[in-house]
């Protein structure tokens, strides 16, 4: 008889509100698939259980108790999740947010892969793009994970600038630390710094189909600029679009949403899967 060696198989979950229209199951069941491992992906919405944040302690003992293996974590509970984990990676307590936690042996280990998926979008796409002087628009917990990963990726001055000063200087305080002084400040005049800037990236909500606009007038892009989203839905925002007529170079926010996907699934299962399966269930999911 041959050896049936059995295939390799996990549990994974995602726990989040309003999540029911996710793509990263299926985008990691596909590439699952594609690597010949039994995969589960199961969706925790807090939402259509009528729950919130509060009752991670419960979740995540149970998540234990039914042997998952890991799970990914998005709004509410990216900062409420920190204290009740076991360990935390150096780039999860860096940004003080986790959406990723890797169960193994009884402990949970907290880590964040948004950074990453941002920092690899941006690698593969704009190659070439000048890192002399950044500007970010959008302070909340996705634009700490962008402002960390511009600043990994050598970005030389990083200005921030949110509707929110106090959000904004709670970033750029606790980012600081981390890298060269200087390299991080926050900006109060859009009109200057975009004017002195070699590319901008939008990490605030608007260009949402529920958030429509742009997070600066349009008049002030240029050629000379490069452009870059965290929005994917839609993959081409009003901001993106203006970007593209005038020449700009730009990189919308698919990509980043792939490869925070692709790196958790790198630490749930050791296998690094095809980035080109989770690009094809995500193109075909927003169709």
């Amino acid at each position: 008889m041959p050896n049936m060696q059995p295939k390799p198989s996990f549990l994974v979950g995602l726990i989040g509100s309003g999540i029911a229209a996710s793509r990263t199951p299926p985008m990691h069941e596909a590439a699952a698939d594609a690597a010949g491992i039994r995969y589960l992906y199961k969706k925790i919405d807090l939402t259509e259980l009528k729950l919130g944040a509060e009752a991670l302690p419960e979740l995540l003992t149970a998540a234990k108790r039914m042997g998952f293996d890991g799970l990914n974590v998005t709004h509410p509970c990216k900062q409420a999740i920190l204290p009740l984990l076991d360990e935390l990676s150096p780039d999860a307590e860096a940004l003080g947010a986790v959406n990723t936690v890797v169960v193994r042996n009884g402990r949970m280990t907290g880590h964040n892969t948004d950074w990453f998926g941002f920092a690899e979008n941006f690698r593969r796409n704009m190659q070439g793009a000048s890192l002399g002087r950044v500007v970010q628009f959008g302070a909340g917990g996705a634009g700490a994970a962008v402002a960390f990963a511009l600043m990994k990726l050598g970005v030389q001055e990083l200005t921030i600038i949110d509707v929110d000063l106090t959000k904004a200087q709670s970033l750029v305080d606790s980012l600081s630390p981390r890298f060269a002084e200087g390299r991080l400040k926050i900006g109060h005049d859009v009109v200057a710094t975009v004017a002195a800037a070699d590319g901008i990236v939008n990490a605030t909500p608007i260009g949402m189909d529920k958030y429509p606009g742009t997070p600066l007038p349009t008049t002030l892009l240029r050629p000379d600029l490069w452009v870059a989203e965290i929005v994917y839905f839609p993959l081409e925002t009003a901001l993106l679009r203006t970007a593209r007529v005038l020449g700009c170079h730009t990189v919308d926010g698919g990509g980043m949403a792939i490869f925070q996907g692709t790196e958790a699934f790198r630490l749930f299962t050791g296998i690094s899967p095809d980035p080109a399966v989770f690009f094809a269930t995500f193109s075909a999911l927003g169709r």
